[in-house]
């Protein structure tokens, strides 16, 4: 490899084992979504919102996504699935005493909140259709056990954001 081929190899392979040491993550949360589900926040029912979705701009076949779950009903629900049509497959991966470990399902506890980060849970795009570049949207689709599905605009930020400074 010459000069900046072998940088970029190089940067992408970092950034590639960076993203494995946080647990497939990378930065917390960033810009919001309006995305919401269910009915009203009666004591009996889901009321559920989406803010801070971002997606880091790949740099291989993989992704990860971040994004809050707010839930301001009264009664719990679960994250059962996500998908998106970007990729062959969406897994949601919950960290817990530093170890990762794919979910079937998270709950979503009522009057409460599900912060997906890095380090923590997120969402795993595996076999990206294509690799979406900085700027562009990802829509993907949260289906839930009470509230039905939920289609949220994830925006691609750059692949070294960092929501806590905005770069």
């Amino acid at each position: 490899m010459r000069g900046r081929a072998k940088g970029a190899a190089v940067a992408a392979g970092a950034l590639t084992g960076a993203l494995l040491l946080t647990g497939c993550g990378s930065s917390g949360s960033g810009s919001g979504s309006g995305a919401d589900a269910g009915a009203g926040s009666g004591s009996g029912r889901a009321a559920l919102s989406v803010a801070s979705a971002y997606m880091p701009q790949p740099v291989s076949d993989m992704a990860a996504g971040f994004l809050t779950i707010a839930n301001a009903g009264g009664a719990k629900d679960e994250l059962t699935s996500v998908t998106s049509d970007i990729a062959g497959s969406v897994t949601v991966h919950q960290t817990q005493g530093g170890a990762m470990r794919e979910v079937a399902a998270l709950p979503v506890p009522a009057h409460g909140r599900v912060v997906f980060r890095s380090g923590g849970n997120h969402l795993m795009f595996e076999q990206l259709k294509r690799r979406p570049k900085q700027g562009e949207n990802v829509t993907v689709t949260l289906h839930f056990a009470r509230s039905g599905t939920l289609e949220v605009r994830m925006p691609v930020k750059a692949a070294t954001y960092n929501p806590a400074t905005g770069h």
